[in-house]
């Protein structure tokens, strides 16, 4: 099938590269847009005024949006992409796509603490049906194309062709045959550089293609960081399917008291992250900033361990309350908190640390909840670009894996997947329900007295 088709299948898949690097590229750029509008209004009026009226009109907005025009844009969206992959009958297209991108923009611009990537995988996902469908693509790679826009959308925002590579193979697709691999790997590697070129100032730049390193940290890696490494592993383990238990929990008991009434849902859920994030020091309030200076390693043990337990319980309310927005971004702050709380305290104890124990558990953390170890090391490899420290990301990461695999066999996703499309599913419904189909007029029928 691919030898008389393969021009199409490449077609479909460049098409799918292109379409997630502009969709990623719009998702990043609005949200850093609404993000910096809003510090600007920080500077003007009280914390105490803005973030609440912020929170719960953005929440009111996206929500409207969803609900109104397509429910199956709601929530991470990654589980709405494993969900289709496994035959499940969930609404695709750039419908979805579309509405994803506003209401994922407006909702995460105005407050709600999650990270951009998994509308990024669901957005590339609709972009690659789409593609599928309008170049009439062989059915049985249908499926292999929207695992890897999905892939492409994670290489577009974390700007890791290799990790979005992984991500589609070991999350998505569970295949490796040859040619699923060479397929997935030319759409996400042609996103990045899509990403590359759009994002550095077009064909005629002539700067070129560079080595971005978002952090630079001294790497050095010796025989007794295993014991270290080891250690970080089995407690970042336990905590990220403590975090796992905890988003799910607020999930079922946001569905439990709210229904389907999903406006109302986050406009009170971004109201009172409104209220938290009010009462908290400035540096909460842009999450980039505080994710720096803890990728940095220049935050203080204070700061990283109070950085944990808020963004811990606010991230939790925010996937809880259906937001479009997704978790990697959160769970890489929190495992890059936990690393520098755990190092603090090492450092004390024992008189050494790790120089990457801070990226360690970033990858552990990612590793934990999503049950995907390798795609977690080269998504936190991404931050530094240094292939040093992918050995010791990939002991934590495994070591992580395996905690928390003891407790629970099933990642995050995986758990939620069927909760999330129940609701979408239900949802869907109801908008229907609303929505008049359209009938052919009935053509009047002659009497016996007209027809003499």
């Amino acid at each position: 099938m691919l030898e008389r088709r393969w021009l199409v299948v490449v077609l479909a898949l460049s098409l799918t590269g292109l379409g997630a690097a502009i969709t990623g590229l719009l998702f990043t750029s609005g949200v850093n847009l609404l993000r910096d509008w809003r510090l600007d209004l920080l500077d003007e009026l009280p914390a105490w005024l803005v973030l609440p009226a912020l929170g719960g009109f953005g929440g009111m907005v996206s929500a409207w949006l969803v609900t109104r025009l397509s429910p199956a844009a709601g929530g991470a969206g990654i589980t709405h992409i494993m969900g289709f992959l496994r035959h499940r009958p969930v609404p695709m297209g750039l419908r979805v796509g579309l509405v994803k991108l506003v209401a994922g923009i407006i909702a995460i611009g105005c407050g709600f603490p999650l990270g951009p990537e998994g509308p990024a995988v669901q957005m590339g996902g609709s972009v690659a049906w789409k593609m599928s469908r309008w170049l009439r693509a062989p059915v049985a790679f249908r499926r292999v194309i929207v695992a890897a826009g999905g892939g492409a959308g994670i290489a577009a925002v974390f700007s890791a062709p290799i990790g979005g590579f992984i991500y589609a193979i070991e999350e998505l697709l569970h295949s490796a045959r040859p040619v699923v691999l060479l397929l997935v790997l030319i759409t996400t590697f042609s996103a990045d550089t899509w990403a590359d070129v759009m994002g550095g100032g077009g064909l005629s730049s002539t700067i070129g293609f560079q080595l971005e390193r978002q952090y630079t940290p001294l790497v050095r890696f010796l025989p007794i960081d295993l014991i270290y490494l080891i250690a970080l592993g089995v407690v970042v383990g336990v905590l990220a399917e403590l975090y796992t238990r905890y988003v799910l929990t607020m999930q079922r008991q946001g569905s439990r008291w709210f229904g389907d009434r999903l406006i109302l849902r986050m406009t009170l859920s971004g109201v009172v992250l409104g209220c938290v994030y009010a009462a908290l020091p400035e540096t909460f309030h842009n999450p980039s900033e505080l994710k720096h200076l803890i990728g940095a390693g220049e935050a203080d043990i204070n700061l990283a361990l109070s950085s944990f337990v808020v963004l811990f319980f606010c991230t939790g309310l925010a996937a809880g309350s259906g937001a479009p927005g997704g978790l990697f971004m959160p769970m890489l702050t929190l495992g890059g908190a936990l690393g520098l709380t755990c190092g603090t305290w090492m450092q004390s104890l024992t008189g050494y640390v790790p120089t990457t124990y801070v990226f360690a558990g970033m990858g552990a953390f990612v590793a934990g909840c999503s049950r995907t170890p390798i795609s977690a090391m080269f998504l936190a490899f991404a931050l530094t670009k240094d292939l040093l420290i992918l050995k010791p990301i990939l002991v934590t990461s495994l070591t992580s894996f395996v905690v928390a695999r003891l407790f629970h066999p099933h990642s995050i996703y995986e758990r939620q997947m069927g909760m999330e499309l129940d609701s979408e599913e239900r949802m869907e419904k109801q908008l229907n329900r609303h929505r008049r189909p359209f009938s052919a007029p009935i053509p009047p029928q002659s009497s016996k007295g007209d027809l003499s």
